[in-house]
């Protein structure tokens, strides 16, 4: 998601808050945690006002007050009542700052915005399996969700299925969260590309973790997030193992520069992710997008 130049001061956030959501709400960073060489979870409480409403799946553009704003998906879940956690890769200018931000340190916080993950309210002994596919730090904008499905998982028969793909093991994210998806009941499964030192686990593809699951495809519902080519081939893996392509959603991103739909920056054909996304169903015009390459 892009990065966006900006001279908000924390003083005058707090005076233009009456403007809407083009006003941070100043929010102190509560705890840090590295997941990564170069991915950083922040736990963010509001200095003075409400804690913040979300969907699982949703996104808030975070200020590095003196550096600028960028797009971040929300990492923890909507269901939790805990406080808000946002993990940030450091790739650019805006991202570095949130990531060297410390314990007491203010930043600002627009949103939520755009779509959430949706999946069916019925009963949990009615529903059918859902099988998560991440890519990556693509785990992060499913993290929630996951979490919130593993604390109904025993609560009836659906089945979570997590199949996570990394570039190397110092890729993967969110340790202690797998392990407590797995003691919840859900099927956690983990690859990476290329193996390290010491590794005992899967190495190949996150498409092949698909193929052994063990899911019930005919009533499945899908989540996937990650790197568009990741996101293109594991979705077509669903749809090779019987999962309905309108079944299937997949979270997109494009350079997310307001969130209101104002600028145009995260268009996608009919799209404009910010709005419309980036949740959106797999079938029909999606498939077809992803095949374009991001400009």
């Amino acid at each position: 998601m892009g990065e966006t130049p900006t001279a908000v001061v924390p003083g005058v956030a707090g005076e233009a808050r009456g403007h809407g959501s083009m006003a941070p709400v100043l929010h102190r960073v509560a705890d840090r945690r590295r997941e990564t060489a170069d991915v950083v979870t922040l736990t963010l409480v509001p200095l003075d006002a409400p804690q913040m409403a979300f969907r699982n799946g949703q996104f808030n553009m975070l200020t590095a007050f003196g550096v600028g704003e960028v797009a971040i998906s929300i990492s923890s879940a909507a269901a939790g009542g805990g406080p808000l956690e946002h993990t940030v890769r450091d790739v650019g200018a805006v991202s570095h700052a949130l990531c060297e931000a410390q314990t007491g340190d203010v930043i600002g916080v627009r949103g939520p915005f755009g779509s959430g993950w949706e999946v069916p309210a019925a009963p949990v002994a009615a529903a059918g399996d859902v099988v998560v596919v991440a890519g990556g730090i693509g785990l992060a904008p499913l993290r929630g969700a996951v979490s919130d499905l593993a604390e109904r998982h025993c609560a009836g028969d659906r089945r979570v299925f997590v199949a996570i793909g990394a570039r190397e093991p110092s890729q993967l994210v969110f340790d202690e969260d797998l392990e407590r998806w797995s003691r919840a009941g859900a099927s956690v499964a983990v690859t990476v590309d290329v193996a390290a030192s010491g590794w005992s686990g899967r190495v190949g593809l996150v498409t092949t973790l698909v193929a052994d699951a063990g899911f019930d495809a005919a009533g499945a519902v899908a989540l996937v997030c990650g790197p568009e080519i990741m996101m293109r081939f594991s979705a077509r893996a669903l749809v090779d193992a019987g999962v309905p392509p309108e079944s299937i959603q997949v979270s997109l991103e494009r350079n997310m520069q307001c969130g209101g739909a104002w600028c145009g920056h995260c268009q996608l054909g009919p799209f404009l992710l910010c709005r419309d996304g980036p949740v959106l169903p797999y079938a029909g015009t999606v498939e077809r997008l992803l095949l374009e390459r991001e400009r």
